[in-house]
């Protein structure tokens, strides 16, 4: 359940992923003071492709997933965003339009900042400005990973590799294999490695007689990590 209640930074279980920490107090009770929260429903668009950035989103609560629609109409998801994780901060930065939209996977909780004032913590903070380099450098290596998976990987590859990675971004902390499962629909995880989702239904289900996962409704358990890369680095 969510709590539509506004929290300080300083104490929003969120913020130990976030790239706030390196401000100062001053500066942070200024931002719980300037920002914004909004409730995003389940199926809800925070902001669309094409739209002008007037702030950053930072997600407290729930997942949102980054797309782009493709000619055919399909979606085509690059990222999700878990909490503590900034959204919409490429087109801030580089002062563009967005170029993917952003729609809540579930019942979600995010803090607005307005441009001005997260463009003035950049002036102020070079440590926090660094950070902020840190996570667009980053977002460009997965996009380029991503971009030679899906070039060159069959669909067993990538899905066996989409699996890994989504599980080590959901559950960063580890967790006993047979508790930590990936609630995603079937289309969202087809959108993800660019394949049709009858296609992904028939590895799934080699997948699962292989031992290598299991499957209840939509929840997928990771039942064998080290086969699960075996097959997302054959060569490895």
């Amino acid at each position: 359940m969510l709590k539509h209640t506004e929290i300080p930074c300083e104490d929003c279980p969120a913020a130990r992923n976030s790239c706030f920490d390196t401000l100062d107090k001053a500066d942070i009770s200024y931002l719980n003071d300037q920002k914004t929260l909004r409730f995003i429903k389940k199926g809800d668009t925070l902001y669309e492709q094409g739209s002008n950035p007037h702030g950053i989103y930072c997600l407290r609560e729930g997942r949102l997933k980054l797309y782009q629609n493709g000619k055919d109409g399909r979606e085509h998801i690059v990222r999700i965003a878990i909490p503590g994780e900034l959204v919409g901060l490429k087109a801030l930065v580089g002062g563009n339009p967005h170029s993917v939209s952003a729609t809540a996977m579930e019942d979600s909780l995010v803090c607005f900042i307005l441009k001005p004032d997260f463009l003035q913590l950049m002036v102020k903070y070079p440590e926090f400005t660094r950070t902020i380099v840190g996570i667009l450098s980053r977002l460009l290596d997965d996009a380029e990973s991503r971009l030679i998976s899906l070039a060159y990987k069959p669909v067993r590859e990538r899905l066996a590799e989409t699996l890994i990675y989504l599980n080590n971004t959901f559950h960063p902390n580890g967790g006993a294999e047979k508790d930590t499962y990936l609630n995603l629909t079937r289309m969202d995880l087809a959108n993800i490695i660019g394949v049709a989702q009858e296609t992904l239904i028939r590895v799934l289900a080699d997948f699962r007689e292989e031992r290598v996962i299991r499957v209840k409704g939509r929840k997928i358990f990771l039942s064998n990590m080290d086969k699960l890369d075996s097959i997302a680095n054959p060569n490895k």
